[in-house]
This record gives C-alpha cells, structure tokens and sequence, in this order.
C-alpha cells in the first residue's frame, strides 16, 4: 500500500464508534459538534448564575414574589423583542448574531459580578441587569434554536435538538451543584464571575466553525421574502403560519400552558428548599440538579427515538410532564420529593423537545427564525407573565399549592388540545369514509 493511500484509509477512519454514530448521528458533524461543547459550558455557567442570582435575591428580600419578579424581568423583553427577533434570525447571518449576544451576555454577568463583589449590589441592580440579560436573550434563543437547522441536515434535526436540550440538562445538573458550593464558600459574586467566563467556550466555538451555509442561506431568503411581497410585513408572516399550521399551533398552544408555570421551577424548588425543608442554599442545588438529572435521561432517550414525530406525540409527552407534578406536589418529606422531581425533570424535557422538534420540522426554511420566535415568545413569554403569579402562590399558599397549579392548569389545557384533536380526526375519517361511499357519476350515452 503506498503512503497515500494510507493517508486515505486514516481520514476515512471514523471520529466516533459505530454505534455512538448510529444512536446520535448528528456528532458526526463537526461544526455541531463544536456548538454543542460551547453549549454544554455556557449553559452550565447559566445554571450557576441563576441559581446564585434567585438566591442572592431571596437572601436580599425574603420574598418569592422578588424571585418571580427577577424572572419576569429578564423573560418580559422576550414578549415585547421575541417576533423581532425572529425576523433578525432569518435576515441576518446566525453566527454573527450569536457572537454579539454571547459577548453580550458575558459582559451582563461580569458586572453583576463586580457589583456583588464590591458589596454593592441591590435589588434593583439585579432587576435592571436582568432586563437587560433579558434583552440578548430574546434575540439569541430564536437565533441559536433556528442555526441548529443550518449545522445538521433535516433528518438529522430532531436528533440535534434532544443533544442540545442534553447539554442544557446537564449544565442545569452541574450548575447548582458548583452554584451552591460558590455560594457557601466564596459568596454570589465569584459565581456570577464564573459565569462571565463561561462564554469564552461558545465564542471560541463560533469562530472555529468553518464551511456554515450562513450566507448562501441569507441570500436565499433576502430572496424568497422579496417573492413574499414588499408590502406585507416580515414579522406577521411567520404569526400567520404559525396560526394555520397545526403542528406548529397546537404544540406552541401547549408549551405556553405549561411555560407559564416550569420556567419558574426554580421559583418553587426555592421556596420548598426554604420554607417546606429548611434545607437552605444547599437544599436548592440538590432538588435542581436531581430536576436535570431526570431532565438528561429524557433528553439521552428522545435523542434515540427513531419513529415519526406527531401531534399525538407531543399530547402523551405533556399528560406525562402533567401528571408528574402533581404526583410530585404531594411528596410528603424531601427525599421522596426529590426522587419524583426526576420524573418530572425527565416528562418535562420529553416534551419541551417533542413540541420544539414538531415546530421546527414543520416550518418552511424561510420562515424558521420566525416560526421560532412565535414559538419561543410564547414559551418565555408566558413564563415571564407566570413568575410573579408563581411567586405569589408560593408565597401566599405555599410552595406545594403553586406546584399542584403547576399541574392542574397545564393538565386541563392538554385535555382540551387532545379532544379538539380526536375530534378533528374523527371529523376527517368521517368525510373520508362518506366520500368513498358516494356512487361515482358516469357518461352514458344519449337514447334516441
């Protein structure tokens, strides 16, 4: 064999097994692959930070509300910029867009970091930072949701998306563990610097990614909004096909129902650490990294399913994330608490990354950024609204009465989206069923 062709036979070799290829066929990409380790270490800081930011709040106030206040600041920007925002994505190259609101996001975290640090840190200064974290967020969540698509292939999608959602997971499992030993030795403020270095790794990413489609795509679709018409506005576009998709629709209609409620999770876990166990900062830290544990189990099996997603699918996945918490709001000591909050950790992911999968998949290549802005504005959006409303629950009737809202309200509305569907069903088998039995009309000849 002569040296180039064993040259040949080296870079043919495969960069992962065989198997591990098969299961998660998206790591074969490179540039995912370089996306998903950013992810995995920003994502951990952004457990640390709102771990130590919800208790530095709750030390500063000793109030909830405070805490679903701090939530609501920094979700709100999301309802007013979250259409935008998507409009930008599919304008914009991605990457560039995330570039900016890394560095962006890292700067917010260095100043509270300062502030902390110094002993000058207030509420208010944690509001207003929120809200401005709040800000970045909205255009960087539909943009780093809708460049996955650009990274991997369609097949490949619903695949990328359960590994991305396993990074998150296992940030949220890492983070408060590390959040909370920052906290009870080196204060709030060296967890808020932590974070802030954090994003050193997505932007490193970002940079070393090479050959991404981000312009030919951009040209693309400067080209197919001018076949879309000058005169109607690029951002009611993405809300009208939002509105007359149903796997789009009703996936979105069930996230807002449950985003209400889980993204203030924390807000809850919270108070249960505080005032339900009297387990403190450390408390806190386990019953979030045992939500992510279960949360990273869920995301390792969606990431292997194999069969076709569908409406009913993501029906099954909310009645599952519905019925854990309420089996979970009734746990009488901690432990058994924190064993059932795998369930629910596990249902919830399950079902955030079947409705997300379904969005995307069902959105046209033009429209993406803006289909999943609509989707992430009502999924943030809704739980900047519930923050406040979940705080005050707690604070009001106690933690395990927001937790059984949590998934009472939720539950009813999944009852509702899946009858509407049976019924839908029902009324398109029927009409199937009626035309095949009308008599077939034919051409006879005129009698003389």
């Amino acid at each position: 064999m002569s040296s180039t062709d064993a040259a040949s036979v080296r870079i043919a070799r495969p960069l992962l097994p065989q198997h591990f290829s098969r299961t998660f066929p998206s790591l074969a990409n490179r540039n995912f692959r370089l996306l998903l380790s950013g992810l995995l270490v920003s994502g951990t800081g952004g457990w640390i930070q709102r771990i130590a930011q919800d208790w530095l709040v709750l030390t500063l106030t000793n109030s909830p509300t405070a805490v679903g206040i701090t939530t609501a600041c920094q979700f709100v920007p999301t309802l007013v910029f979250g259409l935008h925002a998507g409009l930008l994505a599919d304008r914009l190259p991605k990457r560039l867009i995330l570039l900016i609101t890394q560095l962006s996001m890292a700067a917010t975290a260095a100043i509270l970091a300062v502030l902390a640090l110094s002993g000058r840190v207030q509420v208010r200064h944690v509001f207003v930072l929120a809200g401005v974290l709040g800000v970045v967020a909205a255009v960087d969540n539909p943009t780093r949701q809708s460049f996955v698509s650009e990274v991997v292939p369609g097949s490949q999608l619903p695949n990328a998306i359960s590994l991305v959602s396993s990074t998150f997971q296992i940030g949220a499992m890492a983070g408060p563990v590390i959040g909370g030993v920052l906290m009870g030795t080196v204060g709030a403020g060296w967890a808020f610097a932590v974070n802030a270095a954090t994003f050193v790794a997505p932007i490193t990413a970002l940079l070393l990614m090479r050959g991404t489609p981000t312009r030919a795509d951009t040209r693309a679709r400067h080209v197919a909004a001018a076949a879309e018409g000058a005169g109607r506005p690029g951002v009611r576009d993405g809300l009208r096909y939002a509105v007359s998709t149903p796997t789009v629709l009703w996936p979105v209609v069930m996230v807002g129902a449950f985003g209400f409620f889980t993204i203030s999770l924390p807000v809850t876990l919270a108070a249960f650490a505080k005032d339900e166990f009297h387990s403190g900062a450390s408390g806190l830290g386990l019953l979030n990294g045992v939500v992510a544990l279960g949360a990273l189990g869920g995301a390792l099996t969606t990431a292997r399913r194999t069969r076709p997603l569908r409406l009913r699918t993501v029906g099954k996945a909310g009645t599952a994330l519905a019925t854990a918490l309420l089996v979970a709001a009734l746990a009488p000591g901690q432990m058994l608490f924190a064993v059932l909050l795998v369930a629910v950790g596990a249902a919830n992911l399950g079902f955030l990354t079947s409705a997300q999968s379904l969005v995307q998949l069902a959105a046209t290549d033009h429209l993406r950024g803006r289909v999943v802005g609509v989707y992430m504005l009502v999924f943030i959006g809704s739980g900047a609204v519930g923050g406040p409303v979940v705080g005050w629950l707690a604070e009001t009737y106690g933690p395990r009465a927001a937790l059984l809202a949590s998934g009472a309200v939720p539950a009813v509305v999944t009852v509702l989206v899946c009858r509407h569907l049976a019924r839908a069903a029902s009324l398109r088998l029927g009409l199937t069923s009626v035309s095949v039995r009308l008599p077939r009309p034919s051409l006879m000849p005129r009698s003389h």
